[in-house]
């Protein structure tokens, strides 16, 4: 498995974690000789962090609705089998359910 520097930290490759809004508005970055604006810096990396945060809130949700999808869709699947069960066998169900 390989492994890949993050922050300074080592991880494996299978199972990353997610970078954190909280970890992009901490970092910090050495001063250097014709820099940029520290000022500016922190700017922008509250605007990713902000976004960031927003982007894992809208992964929250849909995956929450996707479990309710499914749900609705394995009880709608488990009432139509039910009623080709129901069926006198002279007429066979030739759905594609």
């Amino acid at each position: 498995m390989a492994q890949v520097s993050r922050g300074g930290r080592i991880y494996r490759s299978g199972g990353p974690t997610r970078l954190t809004p909280y970890e992009i508005r901490t970092r910090e970055f050495t001063a250097r000789r014709r820099g940029v604006d520290p000022d500016q810096v922190r700017e922008f990396q509250h605007q990713v962090a902000d976004e960031l945060a927003d982007l894992h809130q809208a992964v929250r949700l849909l995956g929450t609705e996707n479990d309710r999808l499914k749900r609705v869709l394995r009880d709608w699947q488990i009432m139509h089998a039910r009623q080709c069960e129901d069926q006198p066998d002279d007429r066979p169900n030739r759905g594609h359910w």
